[in-house]
């Protein structure tokens, strides 16, 4: 059994093509997704349309969920970008996802942790904003109540994956779409990944036991770092070229 988990394209359709064809590629058709499809600077609508034609099993993260939770005045920058794309129907298919989900009795999603969107699981932050990864215990703890040998989260846009005490496997794919920025929540940070590549995973199960492959695919990330300068977005300018948010 081998199935592809995707999250966080952010709008990114370039890149999410280059990933479904990579996916296809290895003869995967059972493909799941860990939420924050649209926010960005780029082109939230044919991202959503060819999404919504594919029907994963998909879940909401938290730019999904103030994309229809807040009023357009509210939203930040990203969100704010995305929704000016939106169509009514675009919205109303985000509607739908729900935060966490269980896939074939065995995977569990979820997208910051099951409890929360916006806590990164496992990384954590320094009180001066370095990202590192998180404690085993603190882990641990967020994995508790959840019984399936398998889960995933997104958020953090970092590839990881962890094996708890028990045998559980936790997995972060990475970011299809955005592979840098910066949060001042809850201090300021900088998450870089220092490639332009898109980030996906390939689950497989063989003889009872989940092994994980991670996977980066390379497209024609200029044309959306090109794109990201034109809408005057400096940050996803400088990610999308290189990986790295600059000085």
């Amino acid at each position: 059994m081998k199935i592809a988990v995707i999250a966080d394209i952010h709008g990114n359709d370039l890149a999410l093509e280059a990933v479904l064809a990579d996916i296809a590629s290895h003869g995967i058709d059972d493909v799941v997704n860990l939420g924050d499809h649209l926010s960005g600077p780029l082109n939230a609508a044919r991202t959503a349309d060819i999404l919504m034609a594919r029907d994963f099993p998909s879940i909401r993260g938290n730019h999904d969920r103030w994309l229809i939770t807040k009023e357009p005045a509210d939203m930040g920058r990203w969100d704010r970008a995305a929704h000016d794309e939106l169509q009514p129907h675009h919205l109303d298919w985000l509607r739908t996802l729900p935060p966490t989900l269980v896939h074939r009795q065995e995977l569990f999603l979820c997208h910051g942790t099951p409890q929360d969107d916006l806590i990164y699981w496992l990384e954590d932050l320094t009180p001066e904003g370095v990202v590192h990864m998180s404690a085993r215990r603190r882990i641990e703890g967020f994995a508790a109540g959840i019984e399936q040998p398998v889960i995933l989260c997104g958020h953090t846009h970092i590839p990881r994956a962890v094996h708890l005490a028990d045998g559980r496997l936790i997995v972060n794919p990475g970011s299809v779409g955005c592979p840098g920025y910066d949060d001042d929540e809850p201090v300021f940070h900088k998450v870089e990944t220092g490639s332009p590549d898109a980030a996906y995973a390939i689950l497989s199960k063989a003889d009872g036991r989940w092994d994980v492959t991670f996977r980066r695919v390379a497209y024609d990330h200029r044309a959306m770092s090109r794109l990201a300068h034109e809408r005057g977005n400096k940050e996803w300018t400088s990610a999308l070229a290189s990986g790295w948010l600059g000085d």
